[in-house]
């Protein structure tokens, strides 16, 4: 039984006679704001409403058709394997059908339908994500920014008075639900921290339109335009009706995932994304600008939300728990604004000690940005993370650039407010001293942690590692040991020693409550 206040078309498209294919009955019918999606079993259809919202027109079938085929392009970047056309739809009388001839009177985008199981944001809720896929996620979303188009109009979407726009435009949306889910404080001290950004960092912009990280991105990168299919992490649904939700910087994508994961009390998988995707790109100076776009993204989320407070066809039920959901991304738009005091963690010890595990581990209880010396050695060799490195990867000469831009980079993200781990063998006095000075100069609270492991435990490590970026093998580790510099005694006071045979949680516990 079809509902008699819906366009005829749509009515039709209800029936399982429409279709050239078999159907699963009953068609289930999906209205947004500004389409119709008809769920049919292997087949999803499409079809955008005749509606326009200023930032969204599809007012007229020429609108439609052009964005139909819009949404089919961008999304075949990610998700070829949903998108698969745009189909004309026929009138004859008052019958519509596909495969007809004449002129179209409205335009279907088709896609192959996937299990709601798939959904990552299904995932979470049957709990059945876990962080290998959101690790997997970090180099998908990686490759995906590598491959999207940018150009000098792309780049100009960089510039900050765009840029700023769309934060104004929230600040002004918004000041009505002060008082409601916004409070004064948070309003007024979320609105400062981004004014006063785009005061002062105009050159950080200009950076990054400089090195193209302004691109033809997704633009609405959250759990549920995520999803596993056939084995394969598909991001679809990305913006195609309005540019500058999309010609963004890769980290407004970035940032979109991590609060969304942060949101559903996540923080540790947030870690992992971000993690996992910084290393594959080697964007870590990117890291600058993303807590701007945390907040704003947390900002939209409860903007949006709160909407839903003035429309009166809502429930009062349904508007009080969406009141408590906008005053939590309020609240966590105005906490990524805050101003935090980061530190340095040096890992040290030879290949096989444990480093990577022991840091990968705690970054994940301290929400550490982990910098691995084999990724960074990589991205300053333009060698592939995964491809082994020749001679000339580990020449002295390329061994001191390595652990200068470490230290670089980690003294940066530390005074941004990040806990940073720097994983690297820090076998030298020299190489530790130069950490501590830098730390002590700059009044960055700064932890050795010295991973051991028996010789045979080491052997046994390296002779099975695989899949790793990391190039060293068995044969290097009798000259690791023999060159390692014992600590000094004005080391002492910074050094953690870890049995990394043991269970890690415990032996840390004083570092993770810091």
């Amino acid at each position: 039984m079809s509902d008699t206040s819906l366009p005829a078309l749509i009515s039709q498209m209800q029936q399982p006679g429409f279709y050239p294919h078999g159907c699963k009955e009953p068609i289930q019918l999906i209205q947004t704001h500004c389409s119709y999606v008809l769920l049919t079993g292997d087949y999803v259809y499409k079809l955008k409403k005749p509606v326009d919202f200023g930032f969204l027109n599809y007012s007229t079938l020429e609108l439609r058709q052009h964005f139909c085929n819009e949404e089919l392009r961008l999304n075949q970047r990610a998700a070829a394997e949903l998108y698969l056309e745009v189909l004309p739809i026929y009138q004859s009388g008052e019958q519509y059908q596909f495969g007809a001839t004449g002129d179209p009177v409205e335009y279907a985008l088709k896609m192959r339908q996937f299990p709601d199981e798939g959904l990552f944001s299904t995932m979470f809720e049957s709990d059945t994500i876990n962080e290998s896929y959101i690790e997997d996620l970090g180099g998908v979303v990686a490759r995906y920014h590598s491959k999207t188009e940018t150009n000098d109009y792309i780049s100009s979407f960089g510039e900050i008075p765009k840029v700023r726009e769309a934060f104004d435009q929230n600040y002004e949306q918004t000041v009505n639900y002060i008082g409601g889910p916004q409070t004064q404080q948070q309003f007024d001290e979320t609105k400062e921290y981004t004014d006063k950004f785009f005061e002062q960092e105009h050159q950080l912009f200009q950076s990054r339109i400089a090195n193209n990280f302004i691109r033809e991105c997704h633009g609405d990168l959250h759990m549920r335009n995520i999803c596993l299919w056939h084995n394969q992490i598909l991001l679809f649904d990305c913006i195609e009706f309005n540019e500058p939700f999309r010609f963004v910087d890769v980290m407004y994508d970035v940032a979109f995932t991590v609060m969304d994961l942060e949101a559903r009390g996540r923080k540790d998988l947030a870690n992992v994304f971000l993690n996992t995707y910084i290393e594959q790109t080697g964007d870590w100076e990117g890291l600058q600008i993303l807590p701007l776009y945390l907040s704003r993204q947390a900002y939209v989320r409860a903007k949006v939300t709160s909407f839903l407070l003035d429309d009166p066809g809502v429930p009062a039920a349904v508007k009080e728990e969406s009141s408590r959901t906008a005053a939590t991304y309020y609240t966590q738009a105005w906490e990524y604004t805050h101003k935090r005091t980061g530190r340095l963690i040096l890992m040290s010890g030879v290949s096989g000690s444990g480093k990577s595990t022991t840091a990968r581990y705690l970054a994940r209880q301290i929400g550490a940005i982990h910098l691995r010396s084999d990724a960074v050695r990589k991205h300053l060799g333009g060698v592939g993370l995964y491809e082994r490195g020749g001679s000339d990867l580990y020449t002295e000469e390329m061994t001191a650039k390595t652990y200068a831009r470490l230290l670089e980079l980690g003294a940066m993200l530390a005074l941004l407010g990040f806990n940073v781990i720097l994983d690297a063998k820090y076998d030298r006095v020299q190489l530790r001293g130069d950490a501590i000075s830098k730390a002590t100069q700059l009044t960055i609270p700064i932890q050795i942690i010295q991973c051991t492991a028996p010789v045979e435990v080491l052997n046994a490590r390296l002779s099975s590692r695989t899949g790793d970026i990391a190039d060293a093998t068995v044969d290097l580790l009798s000259s690791q040991l023999q060159s390692s510099e014992a600590f000094t005694a004005s080391e002492k006071s910074y050094i953690k020693i870890l049995d990394t045979t043991q269970p890690l949680a415990s032996q840390l516990d004083d570092v993770i409550g810091q």
